[in-house]
């Protein structure tokens, strides 16, 4: 197996894996038979699983903000952006392979003492807050963009602990006032 596929094919399994069952439950040695891959080359890209669930942390903070970028780009105004992202979620969190926020997730299987994660963790956070504040910059500032974004991660706690997609749609109904 080349260097690179041997890599993408360890964090893709890794991905799945620490989204489905969690960091805690994922042993290394499951990674490394899913992925079909030696010890030795598992080691030779991540020094610790550590290492691999923060590969894990970025890769996937990347996909998440192309795919709001992508979702926003469904709608022409203010407005209409948001609710495209809002849509979407409330697409995603009907799906059987919708496991909750891979960061929350995350967040709330660490505990104190690792700091590198959690760093990991609010930047990505930032990261989504910064991208709402650049589409509703010209509306209200960055107190509309925490709002929007405290009502997005609301949403996403409150469809985890419900387990059902009407927290989206209050966000939408929210956001329709809001603007």
């Amino acid at each position: 197996m080349k260097r690179h596929h041997a890599r993408k094919s360890i964090i893709s399994t890794a991905s799945r894996l620490f989204y489905k069952q969690g960091y805690s439950n994922t042993g290394i040695n499951q990674i490394i038979d899913e992925a079909g891959i030696a010890k030795s080359t598992l080691y030779e890209h991540f020094k610790s699983k550590e290492d691999l669930l923060m590969a894990y942390l970025h890769e996937t903070g990347e996909e998440i903000i192309n795919t709001l970028n992508d979702q926003s780009k469904n709608g022409i105004t203010v407005t209409d952006k948001l609710l495209a992202i809002f849509d979407y979620l409330e697409e995603l969190v009907v799906r059987t392979d919708f496991y909750g926020c891979h960061f929350l997730n995350i967040v709330y299987e660490m505990p104190d003492g690792h700091e590198q994660i959690h760093v990991q963790i609010k930047a990505q956070k930032d990261a989504v807050r910064a991208f709402f504040s650049g589409i509703v910059e010209s509306q209200g500032g960055p107190f509309l963009a925490d709002e929007i974004y405290t009502l997005f991660e609301g949403a996403l706690i409150a469809h985890k602990v419900h387990q059902a997609p009407w927290p989206i749609a209050a966000a939408k109904n929210v956001i329709r006032k809001l603007i």
